[in-house]
C-alpha cells in the first residue's frame, strides 16, 4: 500500500484546470481498493464526483459511491451552521444567529472565517472519534482543495484564528486543526500540475509558500495528462526526409505524428524543469485523451497512482 495512504487527510491542490477533481476521486478508488475506508471531499459543494459516479449528490450529507468510498460536499454556509449547532449545543439558538443579519454581517468582515469553518469541516470528517451525530469514522479523507492560493488560505486559517483568538473555544479548536494539518504523519499535501510552463512555475512557488508560511512540505507533484511519446527521433526524421510526398491524408497523418512528438518533448522539458526546482517526488499520470471523465476514466488513473505512489 502506498505510504500516502497510510495518511488521515490528503489534501490536493494545484492551479485552476489542471484536473485537480479527477486525481482526487483516482486517490480515493486507489486508496479504497488499498482496503482503507475513504472519504473524497469537495469544497464549495459542486457535485463533480458523484457526477462522476452516476450517484446523486447528497448536499451536506456523505454518499456512498460504491464499497469503502464515500463522497461529500463542503460549503461555507452549511458549515457555518453546523459549527455553530456545535457550539452553542442548540439546534434552535444555532439558527437564530446564523440567520441574524448580525452574523452575516461578521461572516463578511471577519478575513478567513469561511476558511476556517470549511477547514474545521474537513478536519471533523478525518477524525476517528466523529461529532457529527452516528457517524462512522473514515481510514483517509481526500479533499479536492481550491486552488492553489485559495488552497493555502484554507490551510493558513487554522492558525490564524488561534493567535487572534488568544484563549477560549476557538482558540482551542483552531489550535487543535493547525496542529492535526501540520502533522506530517496525519495529513499530506498533493499538488497537481499540467507540464505547461504556467502550472510549473504555480507549483513551485506553491511548494516555497507551503514552506515558508505553514512549514509544510510537498508529499508529491502529480503531473497530469502527459502524452505519451510514440515518435522516435529517427521516425520524425525519416517523416521529414519525405519532404511532403504522399497523398493529402498520408501528409495530414505525419504532420499530425510531428505535432504530438513536438508537444510530448515540450512536455518532458517542462516535467524536467520541475524536477530540478521542486524537492517533492514526482510522478506522471497519462492524458486520458477524452473531455468526459467517467468511472473508467478514473479506474485507469487510479491504476497509474498505484504504479507510481
Amino acid at each position: 500500500m502506498a505510504a500516502i495512504f497510510g495518511k488521515r487527510l490528503v489534501l490536493v491542490t494545484g492551479k485552476g484546470g489542471v484536473g485537480k477533481t479527477t486525481v482526487a476521486a483516482a486517490l480515493g478508488i486507489a486508496a479504497a481498493r488499498a482496503g482503507r475506508r475513504t472519504l473524497v471531499c469537495e469544497i464549495a459543494a459542486q457535485g463533480r464526483i458523484c457526477a462522476a459516479f452516476g450517484v446523486p449528490g447528497g448536499g451536506f450529507a456523505e454518499v456512498e459511491l460504491e464499497p469503502n468510498l464515500h463522497a461529500f460536499s463542503v460549503n461555507p454556509e452549511d458549515a457555518i451552521d453546523e459549527w455553530l449547532r456545535y457550539q452553542l449545543r442548540s439546534g434552535t439558538l444555532a439558527g437564530l444567529v446564523g440567520g441574524s443579519g448580525l452574523f452575516g454581517y461578521l461572516a463578511a468582515a471577519a478575513p478567513g472565517l469561511s476558511e476556517l469553518v470549511t477547514i474545521g469541516k474537513v478536519w471533523e470528517l478525518a477524525q476517528l472519534e466523529r461529532r457529527t451525530p452516528s457517524a462512522a469514522p473514515y481510514d483517509l479523507v481526500v479533499v479536492d482543495a481550491p486552488a492553489t492560493g485559495h488552497g493555502l488560505a484554507l490551510l493558513s486559517a487554522p492558525r490564524t484564528y488561534r493567535d487572534i483568538a488568544r484563549v477560549g473555544p476557538i482558540n482551542r479548536q483552531a489550535g487543535a486543526i493547525d496542529a492535526f494539518v501540520r502533522d506530517p504523519a496525519e495529513t499530506a499535501v498533493v499538488a497537481v500540475a499540467l507540464a505547461e510552463e504556467m502550472p510549473v512555475v504555480e507549483t513551485i512557488q506553491l511548494e516555497r509558500e507551503l514552506r515558508a508560511r505553514l512549514g509544510l512540505a510537498l508529499e508529491h507533484v502529480l503531473v497530469n495528462a502527459v502524452l505519451p511519446d510514440r515518435v522516435t527521433g529517427p521516425d520524425a526524421a525519416a517523416i521529414a526526409a519525405l519532404d511532403g510526398r504522399g497523398s493529402p491524408a498520408a501528409r495530414a497523418a505525419l504532420a499530425a505524428a510531428l505535432d504530438t512528438r513536438a508537444s510530448a518533448l515540450a512536455q518532458r522539458g517542462q516535467i524536467s524543469r520541475l524536477r530540478r526546482a521542486a524537492r517533492a517526488p514526482i510522478a506522471t499520470l497519462p492524458h486520458l485523451l477524452t473531455p468526459d471523465v467517467g468511472r473508467a476514466e478514473l479506474d485507469r488513473l487510479a491504476r497509474a497512482l498505484e504504479r507510481k505512489l
